[in-house]
């Protein structure tokens, strides 16, 4: 593309504004949509692109979808190149292509024209409570292929010259079992972009195309020019990290997965090969969440408060195999792709722990943990379903304890439903949600603890499917950090509690029983003897730790007025 010759203060003034424009149309989404899985947990992300679908800009709630929507346009502009026009609205959720994660993030891309030619697309993915398939909420534990997990859109025209496709929505309008959550939902979407586009239209008549244009270059170059640097900072070497994940629901696993990475001065190359082949059961991941995973780590290690475009990503190299875990293709189930999906970010994560702990911490709760309870109302009669993601807990630093009580590496900066809407909506009544205190993850610097919620069932009958990886193998800890504890979903039923598991797929309960959702403490950073003993003597005083754990792995005798007294495997 030619270049005007534009002085540095108009396109540094125009990248803020597009930069602006991402954010409206994130608060643009939230404010209009109808289901809590979007307007409370933020489930989704919006963002711009130039013409050949790089990403500008992206407003984000889901940290998995980091990058994400660039292949949504990409895949857009591979079907409709010859054959896109104002007015036009895509929509597409297809996994192994420009969908990228499961069939429940619904991808819509509009092209922005401006006197005719095309400058930008703006794009949006949201979490649909209902999509179809043969569960309540669509995703499942129990699906062996992609058939069973709901409608699926390959990338079809919504909108054709500002004409609505009527036949694609009456489609999904038959093949949901909430059609006015999930049309509610994609009526915001529409909007969002719409304001995008409006924002764009502006932006150009205002500064002219041409300088438009040469600020999305700028932006894509700087972004570049920042992340290279960061990584000239970062020591050259091959670091090699391994993990197990539990099993896929259907009698495979354990599973290895590692990752071998290779720092240069030019390029950030993860080598996936050699992974297991994608399994029967739905936590299969496909490429595109892959790479989204990889930029995740990526930007952290390098410069988080770096606004992210795909000039950014530009020193990553993928390398992997076809039809792995990490690369499922069609018609491999992804339901619940968190499960090895989160793999990816943490397996990276922990091979840079020993060069980038000032930046990284120990091993967190990492799955998703997401659950979903489905029935009648029993004040309406209509059919309810709570679908959301956990909160667990997160691994020690170098200089400061795991947080407990946040969101894994993938769900980012979202949030739980509160008690009150849940509640309200949901025919259940939240007998318990705290802290899970189990000692786990000690350190010089402890893990984060997780969270214990107890859903008691109100209606006559419901269905609760949930999957919470890290079940069988726990949180790592660093530099003689103890590991942290597992997740746990745990039912009373028929009067009894069951043993915990990791997996439960369209499990009757009624009314009085509970469903128990555990998340476990993240790794800890450092030998337990080495904590202060003040801070173990707050910890008891807290609740963080017993008294007996103090004196079993600290190594510090807490009084009952909570002053201390050092044991003889401290002074040893």
């Amino acid at each position: 593309m030619t270049r005007t010759v534009t002085d540095p203060f108009t396109l540094e003034i125009v990248k803020d504004k597009l930069i602006a424009i991402s954010d409206e149309m994130f608060y643009a989404l939230q404010r209009t949509s109808k289901s809590p899985i979007i307007y409370e947990v933020l489930d989704y992300a919006t963002g711009l692109t130039n013409a050949e679908g790089d990403l500008l800009t992206q407003g984000n709630g889901i940290t998995g979808f980091l990058g994400n929507l660039t292949f949504a346009v990409k895949d857009t502009l591979e079907k409709f190149r010859d054959n896109l026009h104002p007015g036009d609205l895509i929509m597409t959720n297809t996994p192994y292509s420009g969908g990228g994660s499961h069939l429940s993030d619904v991808a819509l891309v509009m092209p922005i024209f401006y006197e005719g030619q095309l400058v930008a697309f703006s794009a949006n993915k949201a979490h649909w409570t209902e999509i179809g398939g043969m569960a309540p909420g669509s995703w499942t534990p129990l699906a062996t292929e992609i058939y069973q997990e709901g409608l699926q859109l390959p990338c079809i025209k919504l909108f054709d010259r500002g004409v609505l496709n009527q036949a694609l929505v009456d489609i999904i309008e038959v093949n949901v079992r909430t059609p006015d959550l999930s049309i509610g939902d994609m009526w915001a979407q529409v909007s969002a972009l719409r304001t995008g586009e409006k924002r764009i239209k502006e932006v150009c008549q205002k500064y002219g195309a041409q300088t438009v244009l040469d600020s999305m270059n700028r932006l894509l170059d700087q972004g570049e020019a920042i992340a290279r640097a960061a990584l000239r900072k970062m020591p050259n070497g091959v670091y090699e990290a391994e993990d197990w994940i539990d099993d896929d629901g259907m009698g495979s696993g354990p599973l290895r997965v590692h990752v071998k990475v290779e720092i240069t001065d030019d390029e950030f190359i993860c080598d996936f090969r050699g992974n297991p082949p994608q399994v029967q059961g739905p936590i299969n991941s496909t490429y595109t969440g892959l790479v989204s995973a990889i930029r995740t780590v990526f930007v952290a290690v390098t410069n988080p408060a770096q606004s992210i475009n795909d000039g950014a990503f530009r020193p990553i190299r993928v390398l992997t195999d076809r039809k792995t875990i990490f690369t499922a293709e069609r018609p491999a189930p992804v339901s619940i792709y968190w499960e090895s999906n989160e793999y990816v970010s943490e397996l990276i994560w922990k091979a840079l722990m020993p060069i980038a702990a000032d930046k990284l911490t120990a091993g967190h709760f990492l799955s998703v943990c997401s659950l979903i309870i489905s029935g009648s109302h029993p004040e309406t009669d209509e059919l309810f379903l709570l679908v959301e993601p956990s909160a667990g807990g997160w691994g020690a630093g170098m200089t400061q304890d795991g947080q407990s009580g946040q969101f894994c590496i993938g769900d980012g900066e979202t949030y739980v439903i509160p008690i009150e809407v849940a509640e309200a909506r949901y025919g259940i009544i939240v007998d318990q949600f705290a802290l899970n205190t189990d000692g786990g993850g000690a350190g010089e610097r402890r893990g984060g603890s997780g969270l214990i919620r107890d859903y008691r069932i109100v209606g006559d009958e419901v269905q609760v499917s949930a999957s919470f990886g890290r079940h069988q193998f726990v949180p790592w800890g660093a530099n003689g950090g103890h590991s942290g504890t597992r997740n746990a979903i745990q039912l009373f039923k028929d009067g009894v509690w069951h043993e915990p598991t990791g997996k439960v797929g369209g499990v009757t309960l009624k009314k009085g029983d509970i469903a128990r959702f555990i998340t476990g403490s993240g790794g800890g950073y450092g030998s337990p003897l080495q904590r202060e003993p003040q801070r173990v003597a707050d910890d008891v005083k807290n609740g963080y730790i017993t008294r007996e754990e103090a004196e079993r792995t600290y190594g510090v005798r807490v009084t009952n007025d909570y002053g201390y007294e050092l044991t003889a495997v401290r002074l040893a």
